[in-house]
């Protein structure tokens, strides 16, 4: 490599490091907590579902929607979640299909009761202002398309930084720390150190990162492309005026895809549906395959299932950009790796952020001096 290409590898690591630095070390602080969400929320839970019989049967989908409809007279049913481990079930109403998520309310419903068991409207608690600084710094789209710009910096300067590395620690023995010179050469050696190892971790978590803030916009893009092809012989027809039984509609779309479970419902008029339909969103029953939904369109009016497809690509790579980027589909271990890993990430940034701060005054012209014909150090080079 030639003197000018590691100068402009080194501007490119230093310019992009810094730009992102500030923003990365947030998202690695808000992150942190939020990798044992599903711990930390069971701690302060309350758990208001009344002890019964294993064996106890479930009341269907309808008296469920029904009793969150009681709640909040003149709303209209939205959504439609299923608990992984409880029998239960999450009711989103609205005043309208197109209801902001302010004007939305969110039920918890025993489904053996159909008593409303839990309230999941508050957007006040430290998870949710962690969840928000995380994915849009409370600016909604626009904060979620910068943070996915600031981990795209994040990714060049992990790949410009691995390319500075390899001339200037070729002298020295990987893992090198140099405590015995000044602070600024051992915490440029740990930065470094910590640098490569957690290389392939900080590649995955920046690019999931990246393509989950893109999240909307391909939505969007599905949308107007799958979905509007699978309604497309609905286009001129009339809003049907009554919706056929919710609970008939998902036992439909199950039956067609033998083997796989409803993770949640859309009801017809909302963004994941289309004015005429149920999109009844299926997953798979087996741990490699219950990260891949399957939407089954249900005729609203008639109760027959009119299209199920799979999800393309870019779909698919959203969904599963989503576990790799929190670390939560390998149980508990997986997650103290994550926090370990994070911490890691948050000493390189720091560290990164004081080596600049504490740079030298010599420039990368003077720096590069040191490197001879073959671009390797001699003695003391990278000092």
């Amino acid at each position: 490599m030639t003197n000018r290409s590691i100068k402009v590898w080194c501007l490119v690591h230093k310019w992009t490091s810094l730009i992102c630095t500030l923003f990365m070390l947030l998202l690695c602080l808000t992150g942190l907590p939020l990798i044992f969400h599903d711990e930390i929320d069971h701690l302060f839970e309350e758990d208001r579902l009344p002890p019964m019989p294993a064996d106890t049967p479930l009341k269907n989908l309808d008296e469920a929607v029904a009793a969150a409809l009681a709640a909040y007279p003149g709303e209209r049913g939205l959504f439609l979640s299923f608990d992984v481990d409880r029998p239960v079930v999450n009711v989103t109403t609205g005043p309208t299909a197109g209801a902001s998520r302010k004007e939305m309310h969110i039920s918890a419903i025993d489904r053996r009761t159909t008593q409303i068991v839990g309230d999941l409207n508050d957007e006040s608690g430290f998870m949710h202002v962690m969840l928000r600084l995380h994915v849009d710094l409370f600016a909604g789209l626009p904060g979620e398309l910068f943070l996915g710009f600031m981990g795209f910096l994040l990714v060049v300067a992990t790949v410009s930084g691995v390319v500075v590395y390899a001339p200037f620690m070729r002298k020295l023995r990987f893992g090198t720390v140099r405590t015995t010179r000044s602070a600024r050469l051992k915490w440029l050696d740990l930065h470094n150190l910590l640098g490569i190892v957690t290389l392939m971790w900080v590649g995955v978590v920046g690019l999931t990162g990246v393509i989950n803030t893109l999240s909307v916009p391909l939505v969007a893009y599905w949308r107007s492309d799958q979905l509007a092809a699978m309604i497309a012989p609905y286009k001129d027809k009339p809003v049907p005026e009554r919706f056929v039984s919710l609970d008939a509609a998902v036992r439909t779309a199950m039956a067609a895809a033998p083997g796989t479970r409803p993770q949640f419902v859309a009801f017809p008029g909302v963004r994941f549906s289309s004015n005429h339909h149920y999109a009844v969103w299926l997953k798979g029953a087996t741990p490699a395959t219950n990260r891949i939904l399957t939407p089954a369109l249900i005729d609203a009016e008639t109760g027959a299932l009119t299209e199920m497809r799979s999800m393309p690509w870019y779909m698919l790579a959203l969904r599963l950009s989503q576990p790799l980027h929190f670390g939560d589909y390998g149980g508990l271990p997986l997650k103290l790796l994550w926090a370990a890993l994070d911490l890691a990430a948050i000493v390189i940034l720091g560290s990164g952020l004081y080596l600049w701060i504490v740079r030298r005054r010599t420039s990368v012209e003077t720096r590069l001096k040191d490197l001879d014909g073959a671009g390797t150090l001699r003695a003391g080079a990278a000092e």
